[in-house]
């Protein structure tokens, strides 16, 4: 059984990542896109942001388990940094492209000044689950 929940794990890892990397051509294209296709790039984000959300319930799910069924302990190091950063990443996931994407829809919304938010907001998250990556692979002893 541990098998298959670490599978369903590393499976909702690549979920809740590969996304993303989907979005950095896609937030190029929104810069000389139609209304029409803006709107579309535009929902591609949010599916995209969607998948990443429900992925993420399953990677959490997973984790509690494989922590329950293995030796490690909830004090150990790279888990207590994974749960401190993963907390961060939910604050930042809620305000950095729920509130973006919906301010295209207003007819006085700066196009560029959007995209780049959200390309930058997009970058960090990135970033942000890479380290999270990183802390589970790696295991550290950070203290």
């Amino acid at each position: 059984m541990y098998t298959v929940i670490l599978f369903l794990h590393v499976l909702s890892a690549v979920s809740s990542i590969g996304p993303f990397f989907v979005l950095v051509p896609l937030i190029e294209r929104m810069n000389a896109a139609s209304e029409d296709v803006l709107h579309a790039h535009i929902a591609t984000f949010r599916s995209a942001v969607r998948l990443v959300k429900h992925a993420g319930h399953v990677l959490v799910t997973t984790g509690v388990l494989l922590i329950w069924q293995s030796y490690w302990q909830w004090t150990t190091p790279w888990i207590v940094m994974t749960l401190v950063i993963m907390f961060g990443s939910i604050v930042f996931l809620a305000r950095a492209f729920k509130p973006v994407l919906r301010k295209f829809e207003e007819p006085s919304a700066d196009r560029q000044t959007l995209i780049r938010k959200l390309q930058r907001s997009l970058w960090i998250y990135i970033l942000i689950l890479l380290a999270m990556l990183w802390l589970m692979v790696a295991k550290p002893e950070l203290w």
